[in-house]
């Protein structure tokens, strides 16, 4: 009884932490960009996601705050409590950075019109 208590418990184990990481390996989405400003020390950049206007916002002066130049990128959402910003934050890579070790150009709070 004991050995298939364990092994119960071995295998829940197991399933929570393969759980847990599917749950942290996102897939980068491709967007456009349609343009950046930068209003009062905030960057706001204008993204087309599956045509859905989107807009990502960043401090001017933050790390990984980027001004984007309009074209093809890839955003990828970050899991909750995540990233620099009390909203939901995504990275922006280019379109050729494709593997999960490549950097992000630029880290931003998602705000969904």
């Amino acid at each position: 009884m004991k050995k298939t208590v364990s092994l119960f418990a071995l295998l829940a184990v197991a399933f929570v932490i393969l759980a847990t990481e599917q749950g942290f390996a996102q897939e980068k989405t491709p967007v456009k960009v349609k343009d950046s400003v930068v209003v009062t020390g905030v960057v706001i950049v204008h993204v087309l996601k599956a045509g859905k206007p989107l807009e990502l916002q960043c401090n001017e002066g933050a790390t990984g705050c980027k001004v984007l130049q309009g074209g093809d990128y890839l955003m990828l959402q970050l899991p909750e409590n995540h990233g620099l910003y009390d909203c939901k934050n995504v990275e922006m890579y280019r379109p050729d950075q494709v593997k999960e070790e490549d950097e992000a150009i630029g880290s931003y709070c998602l705000i969904e019109k």
